[in-house]
């Protein structure tokens, strides 16, 4: 598993390899001997099998509530308008 997150952090880091097609990376992937794993998950574009590999079978999702407590604006004081009275002549 080592060599999977090695190889993952190498491909992150070099921008020609993140930015490689599928059979370009699969050839990388093979002259470095990669896990079975990476090479299946690069062959089919399906990361669910790196991540089963790795030992998470289910996709990571982020929860879709906060842990921050909530904040309420102050409601705005209106200041009274400044309007002259009309002169009584």
């Amino acid at each position: 598993m080592t060599d999977t997150i090695d190889l993952l952090e190498t491909i992150g880091c070099d921008s020609s390899l993140r930015h490689a097609s599928a059979e370009e990376l699969a050839r990388v992937l093979e002259q470095a001997k990669a896990p079975e794993a990476l090479k299946a998950a690069v062959a089919a574009g399906d990361s669910s099998m790196l991540s089963a590999a790795l030992g998470q079978p289910q996709p990571f999702q982020a929860p879709q509530i906060t842990q921050m407590p909530a904040h309420e604006e102050e409601p705005l004081e209106e200041e009274p308008l400044d309007i002259p009275a009309p002169d009584s002549k």
